[in-house]
This record gives structure tokens, C-alpha cells and sequence, in this order.
């Protein structure tokens, strides 16, 4: 079971290419919407970008005439999640309800001190 996702981490290590993906989590976008979305680099710049996340599966694009209609491709990033983090999600649940029962508990033995003072 051994996937190789090194492609969809690289993809993922760029903040450029993360803030492509939040706006394709809201639909599809033409290139040239997604290209407006970056005045600070070149048509060209925002185009390599989008050619890595393409080559890691992470977004498709589709033609449509002239359009480029792109859309968010979220299977890489589920596998990402089910090798990487679904693992530890379990012990993190039980650790954090631990720590509310804790909080709770300290809380409640705060109110009932203060209630046997007065």
C-alpha cells in the first residue's frame, strides 16, 4: 500500500498553489478567473503553478471551446488523509475528550469549593 503522493506534497508545499485550491473548493473557475486572482505573478507564473497541481491529480481541467474550466480534484488529498492523518484521528479524539472531562471535572470542583465557602 505504499502510494507514492510526492508529487501531491510538492503540489501542496507551494502557498500559491494552496490559495488555487481554496478558490476551486468554491466550483470551478475559468483559467483567466483564476489568473485575476494573482495580479502579482504573470499569466505564466499562475499557468506553471497549475501545472503541478494538475500533474499531481489535484486539479482538471476541461475545454470548453476556448475555455479552460478548472475544477478541484479531491482524491489525492483524500488518500493524504487517509495514509497521514486518519490514523492518529482516533487518538486525538480520545485525548481532547480527556481533556474537556478534565476541564470539566476541575471546573465543577472550583464551583462546589466556592458554594461549601459561602
Amino acid at each position: 500500500m505504499t502510494q507514492n503522493l510526492d508529487h501531491v506534497w510538492k503540489a501542496l508545499s507551494d502557498p500559491t498553489r494552496r490559495d488555487i485550491l481554496d478558490l476551486l473548493r468554491d466550483g470551478p473557475r475559468l483559467t483567466t478567473e483564476i489568473v485575476d486572482e494573482f495580479p502579482h505573478l504573470s499569466r505564466f507564473g499562475v499557468m506553471k503553478h497549475m501545472d503541478v497541481l494538475r500533474e499531481a491529480g489535484l486539479i482538471n481541467t476541461r475545454a470548453e471551446g476556448r475555455k479552460r474550466i478548472n475544477s478541484l480534484n479531491v482524491t489525492p488529498l483524500r488518500q493524504i488523509m487517509e495514509r497521514w492523518i486518519s490514523k492518529y484521528e482516533a487518538y486525538w479524539t480520545n485525548t481532547l475528550l480527556r481533556v474537556k472531562d478534565a476541564a470539566e471535572d476541575d471546573s465543577a470542583n472550583k464551583s462546589g469549593s466556592k458554594t461549601k465557602r459561602a
